[in-house]
C-alpha cells in the first residue's frame, strides 16, 4: 500500500506545479509555463485617516490604500499639495503607499444630502468652480506624487432598502426592486432622463479629462450602485448602472487616464448570473486597460435583488475573479468595499449596529473584524494567485 503521507505530498507537489490543470493556467506535459509575477496588490479605502487606523489596516498586511487627505479649511474642495504629502507621510510611516485618494466633490451620496451637488444638478456657474476645483485636486495630486483620483457621478447614492441575516450573527445589505416604493418622491433634480444625464457626465468629462492627462494622473469613476430599469428611480435614469452604459462611459473623451473604480460588486448586481458573467466583464475593461481600482466584493443574488454578502459567502467564484484580473494584466488595488455588519462585543455599545441601510466604509464603527476576515481573505487569495495562476 501507499504510504500516505507520501501519497498526500505527491498530490500537493502535483498541485503546486499546476501540470494539466487549465484553471492555474499551467500546460501539461513536463515542461511548465512560467509566468510572470503576479502584480495584484491588497488595498483598502476605509476611514478615518488617522495613525491608529492607518495602524489597524498594517497590522492586518494591506500596503496600498486610497484615503483622504486630513484638510485644515473644511470649506475648500480640494486638499492642497502639503495636505497630501502629509498624508502620504503618515503612510509611510506605517509601510503603505497612498495610491489613489478620495474627492471632497462627487461622492457616492444621495443629491437630496449632498452639499456640493452642482456638477450633477448641472447647476451653472457654480458647477464651473467646482469642476475647477476637481482639477486642482488632480494638479495636486500631480505635485504630491499621487497617482490617481477616484469619484462617482451618482444622483442616488447608494440605493438599499432592506436586510438579510448573514452567516451567523451578520447582517447582509440588500436591494430589491420588487419592494421599494412605487411612485416615490423625486430628488432635487428632477426628472433626470438618460439623454440629460449623459449630458452632464460628458460635460464633466470633456473639462477634465485633458487635465488628467496633462499631469498624468488617473481618474476612476465608480458605477451606479445598483443600476435600476428605465425609466430609473425617483425620476433618475441611472445610466452607469449597466455594463453597456459603462462602455459608453469609457470611450467618451476616450484617454489612458480615464477609467473605472471597477466596483466588482456593482457590476455584480447589475447582471442577471453574475457567477456565470462576472469573469467576461472583467476582461472587458481589463484588457482596455480601464480598470484603476477594484472593488472587490461579493453578492447573493443578481440584478434588482441581491445582499452583499462576506466573501466566500456569495455567487462570485473569488478566487477566479483574482486569476482573472491577473489575466488581463491588471497591477492596481484588490480592497474590500461594504463590509457585512457584525454585533459589538458583548458588553460594548455600537450606534452603527441600529443599522444604516447606506453602509459604511469606515473601519470604525461596528466594521473592524469584517474589514479584518475581508483583509486575510483577499490576502490569502492573492498569494495563491502568486503561487498557482
Amino acid at each position: 500500500m501507499v504510504d500516505r503521507r507520501s501519497f498526500i505530498a505527491a498530490g500537493l507537489a502535483g498541485a503546486a506545479a499546476g501540470a494539466g490543470n487549465p484553471a492555474l493556467g499551467a500546460d501539461s506535459g513536463p515542461s511548465v509555463r512560467k509566468r510572470p509575477p503576479s502584480r495584484l496588490k491588497l488595498g483598502c479605502q476605509s476611514g478615518p485617516t488617522s495613525e491608529a487606523h492607518f495602524a489597524f489596516m498594517a497590522r492586518y498586511g494591506v500596503k496600498h490604500i486610497s484615503a483622504s487627505a486630513l484638510m485644515a479649511d473644511p470649506k475648500r474642495l480640494y486638499p492642497t499639495v502639503d495636505e497630501l504629502k502629509r498624508l502620504k507621510e503618515m503612510g509611510q510611516r506605517h509601510g503603505i503607499s497612498v495610491d489613489m485618494v478620495d474627492s471632497v466633490l462627487l461622492r457616492s451620496t444621495h443629491i437630496d444630502a449632498e452639499g456640493n451637488p452642482a456638477i450633477m444638478l448641472a447647476d451653472s456657474p457654480q458647477r464651473d468652480r467646482d469642476i475647477e476645483a476637481f482639477q486642482a485636486l488632480i494638479r495636486n495630486c500631480a505635485q504630491a506624487g499621487i497617482p490617481a483620483v477616484k469619484y462617482n457621478m451618482s444622483l442616488l447614492g447608494v440605493l438599499r432598502n432592506y436586510t438579510n441575516g448573514g452567516r451567523g450573527d451578520a447582517v447582509y445589505r440588500g436591494w430589491d426592486r420588487s419592494s421599494a416604493q412605487a411612485s416615490p418622491p423625486l430628488t432635487r433634480a428632477g426628472l433626470v432622463d438618460a439623454e440629460r444625464y449623459w449630458e452632464r457626465i460628458d460635460y464633466f468629462l470633456e473639462r477634465v479629462v485633458p487635465v488628467a492627462a496633462e499631469h498624468k494622473v488617473r481618474i476612476a469613476c465608480h458605477p451606479h450602485d445598483p443600476g435600476v430599469p428605465p425609466p430609473g428611480y425617483q425620476g433618475i435614469d441611472t445610466v452607469l448602472g449597466t455594463i453597456d452604459g459603462m462602455k459608453k462611459f469609457i470611450s467618451l473623451r476616450e484617454s489612458p487616464w480615464h477609467g473605472l473604480n471597477f466596483c466588482q460588486g456593482t457590476v455584480s448586481e447589475n447582471l442577471v448570473s453574475p457567477g456565470k458573467e462576472i469573469f467576461d466583464v472583467i476582461r472587458y475593461f481589463g484588457s482596455r486597460k480601464k480598470i484603476f481600482n477594484v472593488h472587490f466584493r461579493n453578492i447573493r443574488g443578481g440584478r434588482d435583488h441581491f445582499v452583499e454578502t462576506f466573501h466566500d459567502d456569495g455567487d462570485v467564484d473569488m478566487l477566479q475573479a483574482a486569476l482573472t484580473y491577473r489575466e488581463v494584466g491588471y497591477d492596481g488595488m484588490i480592497m474590500p468595499d461594504h463590509v457585512p455588519l457584525v454585533p459589538p462585543p458583548p458588553g460594548e455599545k455600537s450606534d452603527e449596529y441600529a443599522y444604516n441601510l447606506g453602509g459604511s466604509n469606515r473601519a470604525d464603527d461596528g466594521h473592524e473584524a469584517s474589514f479584518a476576515f475581508a483583509y486575510g481573505y483577499i490576502r490569502g487569495l492573492l498569494q495563491a494567485v502568486e503561487r498557482f495562476g
